[in-house]
């Protein structure tokens, strides 16, 4: 069986971070793995507390990962402190970890910052340089490239700009009322649209987290870039379609869709 981890945060109410990433890989068919950066109190409603990894116990966390079970692929989630970042980009270099998927969550969709300027440096220095892959949406698109995008040719600017920069491939995510659910892959010099359809669905909750890890566990079993991202998005849009209903809030996706007993009944 192949093998994936996910370096992100808990949700406690599962529908996003290392929750979402195991449920994810586990239904596309790899091991999961992780090392927890931050424990939050959350759920569909907001976050209400935090509480990060001390670096030393992230660092354990990843050599007990990688000197036992060697991960096939790895997807790195939000990591808003430097020292965490610090920390995660030695090790990976130390460990030479493969097929590296950087979901980079900096910009909430209100458009709120979530990590300060030093962490988002921190990022472009230490991280960005080690993917294979990275999945902005607009507003992180746009930090990353110090381009506005307000059209699909800007998406491809940015994602050519941000992809020359950092010497990896992005795929830049559609939505925030442009492009529809359209995705656009920048990847060895051209780029590749991933047209998808807008699912009437307000539980939306972990979408980002979602592709990302269904992204990574792809990638471990050794499919192409191209045929990861467009698995990656059936799988997606499967899990939106399910119309799962949690919560109070924005909901979690059904990650377990594809699993018979756990389809939702009409």
């Amino acid at each position: 069986m192949k093998t994936a981890l996910t370096i992100a945060g808990s949700d406690s109410s599962g529908g996003a971070g290392i929750q979402a990433d195991i449920k994810t890989m586990t239904a596309n068919g790899v091991y999961a793995m992780s090392a927890i950066t931050a424990l939050t109190a959350q759920n569909t409603t907001g976050v209400y507390g935090i509480l990060e990894s001390t670096p030393d116990f992230l660092a354990q966390q990843l050599d007990c990962v990688f000197t036992d079970i060697f991960p096939d692929a790895v997807k790195i989630g939000m990591v808003s402190s430097t020292p965490l970042i610090e920390v995660i980009g030695r090790k990976l270099r130390a460990y030479q970890a493969k097929h590296i998927v950087v979901d980079p969550v900096m910009v909430a969709t209100s458009g709120s910052r979530l990590i300060s300027q030093e962490a988002v440096a921190a990022l472009k220095e230490l991280l960005l340089p080690l993917a294979e892959v990275l999945t902005p949406n607009i507003p992180e698109a746009e930090v990353l490239s110090g381009l506005r995008i307000s059209s699909p040719e800007d998406m491809e600017r940015a994602a050519q700009t941000i992809g020359e920069s950092y010497g990896c491939a992005v795929l830049c995510k559609g939505g925030h009322n442009l492009n529809d659910a359209n995705d656009l892959l920048w990847h060895q010099g051209r780029s590749v649209w991933f047209q998808g359809r807008r699912i009437q669905n307000s539980n939306t909750h972990g979408t980002g987290c979602t592709l990302s890890s269904a992204i990574a566990s792809n990638l471990a079993k050794g499919y192409p870039l191209e045929q990861a991202v467009e698995r990656a998005k059936d799988y997606i849009s499967g899990a939106l379609e399910a119309m799962l209903d949690l919560g109070h809030g924005s909901g979690p996706l059904n990650h377990a869709f594809c699993i018979p007993d756990f389809r939702t009944k009409p």
